[in-house]
This record gives structure tokens, sequence and C-alpha cells, in this order.
């Protein structure tokens, strides 16, 4: 009997000791939807997947995985770029069950479920008159977003995702439930579930009640003009008059209906929403704009308008890397490449800004490395179809090429775990060190004394 064989039989054995908790077998009509994930190309077959519902069925399952010698992932919102929430043979720990949001008294803090999306997130804090920091699809799971590290449209004004954990509940590898402590904190802030199950987090939550944002959508015609000459005047501003912490940009480049787009994501969450508009139209007059949608809205209609734009399913890989700066020649480099973007919604490239309160030394510890004020390049090198994959991540790779060529003297040594492909580095040792720089000793370390016999060892970082 081959051990993934016997791994089943030890499973179906546990489950049918245990009915009350959910399990699917892959012999279940349910089996093929339930492991899906948002990247098609990840073709790997979980043993069996598992839907615990509550703290006491985690505890069971990793107890029983653990004396079985049985591998498992766990799973949030399934949207990790190469799909790693899913691996052959190994059972499948699906959290998305734990959709919780609880708001303090004082309403600074809420604890949320280890399997919440987005999405859901938002929807309960907005009701409340609540914000924190998130990305902009709604269907991410918001853990991973935010221990990961967790760039957004409220960086520059709250900070990174990673900021906001203040607390958290885990289930540790003996099968126990504790609330972390400070260590393990440090941990959770910047490699996720490499230390055990994330039941709950408690983050930062602020006061917010209305924000200005939409995307603003320059000519393209003319990709290479538009998309430097937009750079020249942006850094001629941030050298001239800045930008206030409460308007966080991002430039996006994808394929439309209409045709190549190049945009800015504009997001001002700030209690003057007239400042607000006349810094979108300062931005709008940075480059000729065909049009500003920039207007009042709730975060949750901002986040389903973004939604909207990302295919539910895509096949391919990411590249990512870290700049100080963007320079002509850089800007040059992006913007050839965005002339040849493929013709497909997969396809896609994005520029965050790491500046503000989310470059500034932090008040807790967090093995989180890139913390110097950089732009974080996001290559999305996908296609919508199998068909689409080869084609779209030949232009990611030629992308990453010839800008990091372009980028010698700018770029820094860090790259964005969430993105940062884990074949790109050539070693799993390389991959650690890359995406978490300095840290990756304290990583290692704090792995070590929380989880000596790597028993999360399918959570990222893997890092054997």
């Amino acid at each position: 009997m081959t051990d993934s064989a016997a791994h089943l039989t030890a499973v179906e054995s546990f489950f049918k000791d245990h009915p009350d908790i959910k399990y699917i077998s892959p012999s279940s009509a349910e089996f093929g939807t339930a492991r899906e994930v948002w990247n098609g190309s990840r073709r790997d077959h979980p043993l069996a997947i598992v839907q615990p519902q509550s703290p006491a069925d985690v505890t069971a399952v990793i107890k029983f995985a653990k004396s079985s010698g049985i591998p498992f992932t766990l799973r949030s919102g399934g949207h990790n770029l190469e799909g790693l929430s899913v691996v052959q043979d190994a059972l499948l720990i699906d959290l998305r069950a734990f959709n919780s949001v609880t708001v303090s008294e004082d309403r600074n803090s809420a604890t949320v479920g280890g399997g919440i999306l987005q999405g859901e997130l938002v929807n309960e804090l907005w009701d409340q008159g609540l914000a924190t920091p998130t990305g902009t699809i709604p269907t991410v799971g918001y853990i991973g977003w935010a221990s990961y590290g967790g760039y957004g449209p409220f960086s520059s004004h709250w900070g990174l995702g990673v900021d906001q954990i203040i607390g958290a509940t885990v289930v540790n590898p003996d099968g126990e439930i504790i609330k972390a402590d400070e260590t393990i904190l440090e941990g959770i802030r910047g490699a996720g579930g490499l230390f055990g199950v994330i039941i709950d987090l408690t983050i930062k939550v602020y006061p917010l009640t209305a924000i200005l944002s939409g995307p603003i959508i320059f000519d393209s015609s003319d990709i290479v003009k538009s998309y430097t000459n937009f750079n020249t005047a942006y850094h001629n501003l941030l050298e001239t008059e800045g930008l206030p912490p409460q308007l966080t940009l991002q430039r996006v480049t994808f394929q439309s209906p209409r045709g190549l787009a190049f945009a800015a994501l504009f997001c001002w969450s700030g209690t003057d929403l007239e400042e607000g508009k006349q810094w979108s139209e300062k931005i709008a007059a940075l480059g000729p704009a065909k049009m500003n949608m920039v207007k009042p809205t709730t975060i949750p209609e901002w986040l389903g308008g973004a939604g909207a734009h990302v295919p539910n399913k895509v096949y391919g890989s990411s590249w990512s890397m870290n700049l100080s700066t963007i320079t002509t020649a850089v800007a040059e480099a992006i913007a050839r490449n965005l002339s040849i973007l493929p013709n497909d919604p997969g396809a896609m490239f994005s520029l965050h800004q790491l500046r503000g309160p989310s470059a500034a030394p932090q008040e807790h510890g967090s093995v989180y490395g890139p913390r110097e004020p950089h732009y974080m390049l996001e290559i999305l090198a996908y296609g919508g179809t199998p068909e689409k994959q080869a084609e779209s991540e030949a232009w990611g790779k030629q992308m990453a090429d010839e800008v990091e060529k372009a980028a010698a003297e700018s770029m820094l040594p860090t790259a964005y775990v969430s993105l940062y492909g884990s074949t790109h580095a050539g070693s799993t040792a390389r991959w650690v060190d890359k995406v978490y720089g300095e840290k990756a000793g304290v990583l290692r370390d704090i792995k070590a004394r929380f989880d000596p016999e790597n028993v999360f060892k399918l959570t990222v970082p893997l890092l054997e």
C-alpha cells in the first residue's frame, strides 16, 4: 500500500469516528469544487478536504494529522498566487467557516475569524462605521493577505495589513488552543500560518463613514509616452509638494473591453472629502486623463467594483521586485512591456508605493522585512485560459528581466512574499532570504522554537 493510500484509509477511519466534523472525501461530488483555487494551473489534488466548524474541530484534526504523520495544508480564501494551499496527497484544512467579526467595546480593535474573506470583513465593519486596511479583491482571504504583508489602498494612511495585528488565537503543533505571545505574534506578522492554525486575529480598526475613490484613466494610445511622462510628473509632485498620508495611489495597467488601459487607482480615506477631490484633480493633471471616476463611495462598493475586473480563475505565475525609485530608465522598461501586454484579462501590471506609516519604525515586532520607502512591482503573468498561460508567462519573465536590468542602481534586496514566485530564487533557502531579508534569521529561530518538528511544513514560507 502506498503512503497516500494508507493515509487516506487513516483519514476515512478518523472521520468515520468523528461524524460531526465536516469532511469531503475524494469520491464526493463536492470534492472538485471544494479543491478549486484561484490559480487554475495548480494541478495538485489533496488527499481529502476537511472543513472544521469550530476550534475544537481544528484541534482534533491537527492532533490526528500529527500522530498519523499525514501532511496537511491550510486554506482561507484560496488566492495564494501559486495555489500553495493545495498540495498533492496532503489533507486540505479549509478554514472558511471561521468568518466572524467581533468589535471591541472601545471600537479600536476587532477580532476576526481565520477564514474570513476581505469582502466579508469590510461589509461587517462598514455597517458599524469602521474600517481597517485591506486589499482590493473581496474574495481574497483576509488572514493571508494581512499576515504576509498586506499592501493596499490604505497603506499610506494606516500602514500595511501586517501592522494591524495586535493579537491572535492559534492551534499550535500539539493541537492546543493558545493565545499567541509576543514572540509568536512577531512571526505571524510576516509569516502567517507557519507556526500554527490561526483561529482568529485581533486587528486595529478605525472610524470611517465615507471614502473618495475610483480610477483615473489616462490615454493609452501611446503607452510608452503616457506612462513615462506620468512617472516624471508624479516624482516632481512628490518632490515639490509630497502627498498627504490619507491618499494612497496604485498604478495599474490591464486589458479592458476597450483595449489597453493605464490608470491610477485613487483612494482618499481622510475626513475632508473636498481636500481629497482637489488631490484627485492634481493626480488627473499629471497626464492626459480620459476619465476621472473618483467619487464619494463606500469600501464595500469600492471592493466590489475592483473585484469585478479580476477573473475568477487564471493560469500562470507572478513576479515581483522592490525598487527604491522608479527612474526614467525603469519607467521606459515597464512601458515598453506594457505596450505588448497580452490581450487577456489575467495579464496585469501594478505598482504600489510604500510610504508613510508603512515605511516607519513599527510599534510591534515583525519578521516582515521590506520597510524602507520603496515601490513594489506586481507583474501578474496569468492567462484567463490554459491556452493563454505560456504567452502570459513569457511576457512576465521578459518584463521582470528588462526591469531588473534597468533598475541595477535602484533594486532593493527584498521582494514581496505574496507575489515573488518560489521558483524564481532557485532554492528554498534563497527564496526565504530574498523575501525576508535581514529578518530571515529571526523567522527561522522562531520556527525552530515553536514548531521544532516542522508539523506545519507545508505552509508559506516553505523552509525546506
